[in-house]
């Protein structure tokens, strides 16, 4: 049997942090495809989570080799604050609007580019209101040779562990409405859709 061990994430992960999103990055499938620039879509959706001051980051090994984590900020609002004072800005200048189309391999990569512009702060809590109960968020990636193994639920069990000794309120996470595999996964762990929009689900958990 495979060694498989579960730890907090350290910085000389970082490479294999980035591999695993991009791998990941089209719905669980690889999205290598889809880019030009293949660290893009992790220095959005797992790099700075490594490197902000209250980030939770674990990460799934097997036979010494990270295939797969876990990560969180207790409070998206400060996280956000930080993103925009710390993070994005020169990413702004790397990835800069307009971008020459002839360099953007799918809607995907353009995507991408356009989040990282876009302003993440300040935030209306009238528009998400269930940031007040549910601050945290997360995102889980796994590569499929460690999927179905159990491991997405011992590393959400693991991520709200530490969560409630941080005594935060709750969690919250949005999927695309057509993954329906993720959103079944969700829903067994304990989550419960609070907004259903055309193309995206919020889904929240209470913590403790």
């Amino acid at each position: 049997m495979e060694k498989i061990n579960i730890r907090r994430a350290v910085l000389s992960d970082l490479p294999y942090l980035y591999e695993i999103c991009l791998k990941t990055g089209d719905e669980s499938k690889d999205a290598s495809d889809l880019f030009f620039d293949p660290y893009m879509i992790g220095q959005y959706y797992a790099a700075p989570y490594l490197l902000y001051p209250e980030g939770i980051y674990f990460v799934v090994e097997e036979t010494y080799r990270p295939q797969g984590y876990i990560l969180a900020v207790p409070d998206t609002i400060k996280f956000n604050q930080w993103m925009e004072e710390k993070w994005l800005p020169p990413l702004r200048k790397r990835y800069p609007q307009p971008f020459p189309q002839e360099l953007i391999r799918s809607e995907k990569e353009k995507w991408i580019i356009d989040i990282i512009h876009k302003c993440l702060f300040p935030m209306d809590l009238t528009v998400q209101p269930w940031l007040t109960d549910y601050p945290a968020h997360l995102h889980i990636d796994l590569l499929p040779n460690i999927q179905r193994k159990g491991i997405g639920r011992i590393l959400i069990d693991t991520l709200f562990d530490e969560l409630t000794q941080k005594k935060v309120s709750g969690l919250h996470l949005n999927v695309r409405s057509s993954n329906t595999g993720a959103i079944i996964f969700y829903e067994k762990m304990g989550f419960s859709i609070i907004k259903d929009q055309e193309l995206r689900l919020t889904m929240v958990r209470k913590c403790g």
